[in-house]
């Protein structure tokens, strides 16, 4: 499945995510579950946290260092705005 693209992505408190898509529709997205081991534990920083960008391609979002979510998940696990 071919999913839409992410226009834009804003940090939120509690470790969500705001995700802004190409059609339109507007989702949060838990990041929680995912800050824990030792990938994501970086995560745990807010100020690292809050640099999160879209990926140039716009199917999804990454930080600094190399973490990301997969285009999926971001949109599957999301809740609806």
């Amino acid at each position: 499945m071919l999913y839409p693209k992410i226009r834009n992505v804003e940090a939120l408190d509690e470790y969500k995510k705001k995700l802004f898509y190409e059609n339109g529709e507007v989702k949060i997205f838990n990041v929680f579950p995912y800050i824990s081991g030792n990938w994501y534990e970086e995560l745990n920083n807010q100020d690292y946290f809050k640099t999160v960008h879209t990926i140039s391609n716009g199917y999804g979002i990454e930080w600094g260092n190399g973490h990301d979510i997969a285009p999926h998940e971001l949109y599957d696990l999301s809740v609806s705005v």
